[in-house]
C-alpha cells in the first residue's frame, strides 16, 4: 500500500464560528455557508482541496450530531460511516481522539491530517506540496508536524510556533524543530513575536501516524485515550453512537493543541505560505474579499453608500440598505439580526453574542 493509500483526512467542523455572527449561527455556521460567494461553502471547498491528494473514502468528518444531513448534503457520495457525530462539543483533543480510534479499525498504521474546515487557502498547489512533504516525514519518523504561517502582522488572534530555523532532519530542509507554542498573545508580545523572525502563525493543521498520535494521547491525556479504547469493538456497529454519547460524557474539555502539542517534545513544522486565513472574524473575510475604490467590500445587491469607506456591509440580496458615514465599520444582517460594530473591537463580538443568548434565548444565536 503506498504513502497515500495509508494517509487519512480528519476535518473538523463542529464549530460555531460565533465571531462570524449573525451570519455564522447554531443552526448553519460559516463552514456551511458560502460566505466567499464562490459558489462552494468551506466544507465543500476543504473536501476538494484534499481530494486533490486522497480519495473520498479516506477523508473522515467530525462534526456536532445536528449537523449529520447537512455534512450529507453538502458533501455527495460520502460514506455516512465517515462522518463522525460529536453528541456535545469538547473542543479538538476528544474529536480527533475519536477519529483516530474509528480510522485506527481500517488502518493501525495510517498517517492522519487533521484539518479545519473554514480555512481559506489561495494557493491550493503550495499548499498540496507541503502536505505532501509532511506526508513524507510523518511516514517516516515518529514526529508530531503542524503547518505553520509566516506572520504579516502581530495578530492576537492567532496561536503562535516559535521554531529553530536549522533544519529538524537534514534530510528534509522544509521541516524545523519547534520550540515553543503560546496561545493568542497580547498584542506587545505579538509584535515581539513577529519582529523576531522566529515565529509562525499556527494553523489549525497538523499530522502523525497512528502509532504516534497513540503514544502522545498515552502519555499527555491517557484517560482520554482509555475511554476511546474501550470502545474499540462498539466503532462501526449499532451501538457506537451509544458509547460515543457516553465517552464524551467522561473527556475533560480541551484543545489537542493545550492537551498534546504544547507538552510534546517531538513537534516539529514546516513554515509556509499559501495564501491562508483562517476567516474566523469579519475582519479578515474584509482583508481576502475585493474592494471598491475607496476600501468597501459590499456583499449585497441593493446597498447605497454616502460617504462611507473602508467598511465590510453583508446583507442578504433582496434587503435594501441604505450607509452614510461610516468608516471602518461592519455592517452584517442575516434573518433579522442586525450587526454595526468597528472593525477594530470585532472581537468583543463574542461578548455580544453571549449577551444575546443571555436576554434573548438559543433562537438568536
Amino acid at each position: 500500500m503506498s504513502e497515500k493509500n495509508h494517509t487519512f483526512c480528519v476535518i473538523m467542523a463542529g464549530g460555531v464560528g460565533s465571531r462570524f455572527w449573525p451570519m455564522s449561527r447554531q443552526q448553519k455556521p460559516k463552514q456551511f455557508l458560502d460566505i466567499l460567494g464562490t459558489g462552494k461553502t468551506l466544507l465543500q471547498q476543504t473536501v476538494e482541496r484534499f481530494e486533490r491528494i486522497l480519495p473520498l473514502e479516506n477523508v473522515f468528518i467530525v462534526t456536532h450530531k445536528s449537523y449529520l444531513e447537512t455534512v450529507l448534503s453538502q458533501i455527495q457520495g460520502i460514506n455516512p460511516q465517515n462522518v463522525l457525530l460529536e453528541p456535545f462539543r469538547r473542543n479538538t483533543a476528544p474529536c480527533v481522539a475519536y477519529a483516530i480510534a474509528k480510522i485506527e479499525k481500517v488502518d493501525k498504521e495510517a498517517n492522519i491530517i487533521v484539518a479545519p474546515s473554514d480555512h481559506l487557502i489561495l494557493k491550493e498547489d503550495i499548499f498540496i506540496e507541503r502536505i505532501n512533504e509532511g506526508i513524507k516525514f510523518i511516514s517516516l519518523n515518529k514526529a508530531l508536524l503542524t503547518l505553520g504561517i509566516k506572520p504579516s502582522r502581530p495578530d492576537t488572534g492567532y496561536g503562535y510556533i516559535q521554531y529553530n530555523h536549522e533544519s529538524g532532519q537534514p534530510e528534509y530542509n522544509p521541516v524545523k524543530k519547534v520550540k515553543t507554542f503560546t496561545e493568542k498573545p497580547n498584542i506587545e508580545l505579538a509584535k515581539s513575536f513577529v519582529s523576531s523572525g522566529e515565529f509562525l502563525w499556527n494553523s489549525g493543521i497538523f499530522m502523525a501516524s497512528i502509532p504516534t498520535l497513540n503514544q502522545a494521547y498515552s502519555t499527555y491525556l491517557p484517560e482520554m485515550k482509555q475511554v476511546f479504547d474501550e470502545g474499540k469493538n462498539e466503532y462501526y456497529t449499532d451501538t457506537e453512537k451509544g458509547f460515543i454519547e457516553m465517552a464524551y460524557g467522561r473527556c475533560t474539555n480541551i484543545s489537542i493543541d493545550y492537551g498534546i502539542m504544547e507538552k510534546a517534545q517531538n513537534v516539529y513544522v514546516i513554515p509556509s505560505e499559501f495564501g491562508w486565513s483562517d476567516l474566523g472574524t469579519w475582519g479578515s473575510l474584509y482583508e481576502n474579499s475585493k474592494k471598491d475604490d475607496i476600501g468597501n467590500v459590499v456583499v449585497g445587491k441593493h446597498v447605497f453608500k454616502y460617504n462611507t469607506s473602508n467598511c465590510i456591509i453583508n446583507v442578504p440580496k433582496n434587503k435594501l440598505v441604505v450607509v452614510q458615514g461610516l468608516d471602518d465599520f461592519i455592517v452584517a444582517e442575516s434573518d433579522g439580526i442586525l450587526l454595526i460594530c468597528k472593525k477594530q473591537d470585532e472581537q468583543e463580538i463574542r461578548q455580544m453574542v453571549n449577551d444575546v443568548k443571555v436576554k434573548m434565548g438559543e433562537e438568536y444565536v
